[in-house]
């Protein structure tokens, strides 16, 4: 299985409604529930991206705030900087994942 995607999850959601309105409008049962089945699946590997992200997120949160407290007390302005940077950059994608 590969890695959960937003965007091949937010792909199968729409499919599956839209396989779904079709068989509503036809009365195909089998197209109904496969379109509910597709469609709760891409819900769910929409959540399991944004899981990954939001961690992934965190943790560079926790190694920049590392990082640039041991550049200002060791003195090195890159590493500080550098760990500003990763801490900001963690700090964006929790906020795009929750």
């Amino acid at each position: 299985m590969s890695e959960p995607n937003q965007t091949s999850g937010q792909f199968h959601s729409v499919k599956g409604n839209v396989v779904e309105a079709i068989g509503n409008a036809t009365g195909a049962t089998s197209w109904q529930t496969s379109g509910k089945e597709e469609h709760a699946k891409g819900e769910g590997e929409i959540k399991a991206a944004k899981a990954k992200g939001y961690a992934e997120g965190l943790g560079d949160r926790i190694e920049g705030k590392k990082d640039s407290v041991v550049g200002a007390i060791t003195g090195d302005k890159s590493q500080q900087a550098s760990g500003n940077a990763q801490e900001t950059a963690g700090k964006a994608k929790t906020e795009l994942n929750k």
